[in-house]
């Protein structure tokens, strides 16, 4: 028997003797060990940013019109908060402002901190909600027309985090400041 047979049938297992389904299912528990991963490198990386720095962007390249620090900080928690209400099948339950910039009142660090810190909680949320069965499901997008299946649809939560963190990096290192994950 190959591992992913196991764990299928261990999953099965409960709904073989007429037992409840668990609280939160292999898929659940994976995808919620992912985001805390994601959490824990993303949440460090925006609390090591010096609050006189939030609003930082390069200027010299090829680096006119980009999201200053705390712009992609408040970008990543917003896009976390779709995703996730998108998960749920809920409305999103905070701002996501335009272009899924964060809401525009949200400026100091402090804010920033706590609208990132929010965003995971939420997202923590959504990915407990995931189970075997339910994963497969095809949902609206949160983006665009079509339907997604809710795993890819929760697995965007990581990858496009991610993405971000790697430009933050950057923005925290032309600052003189060695990344939390790198010391």
């Amino acid at each position: 028997m190959n591992r992913i047979t196991r764990v299928l049938a261990l999953a099965a297992f409960p709904a073989i003797l007429g037992a409840a389904e668990p609280a939160q299912s292999v898929i659940g528990k994976t995808m919620d060990r992912d985001l805390s991963g994601v959490e824990r490198e993303f949440v460090s990386l925006v609390e090591a940013m010096p609050a006189d720095k939030i609003d930082f962007a390069p200027t010299e390249g090829e680096f006119k019109g980009v999201r200053t620090f705390g712009q992609q900080a408040k970008h990543v928690a917003a896009v976390l908060y779709i995703v996730s209400a998108s998960v749920l099948q809920q409305p999103i339950p905070a701002e996501a402002g335009k272009g899924e910039d964060g809401p525009a009142n949200v400026t100091t660090k402090d804010q920033i901190v706590a609208y990132v810190k929010g965003a995971f909680a939420y997202g923590h949320k959504a990915m407990a909600s995931l189970t075997d069965a339910n994963s497969v499901d095809m949902i609206q997008s949160a983006f665009g027309k079509n339907k997604v299946s809710r795993l890819s649809m929760a697995s965007s939560a990581s990858w496009h985090s991610f993405d971000h963190y790697g430009q933050m990096v950057v923005y925290l290192r032309m600052n003189g400041i060695v990344p939390p994950a790198s010391r």
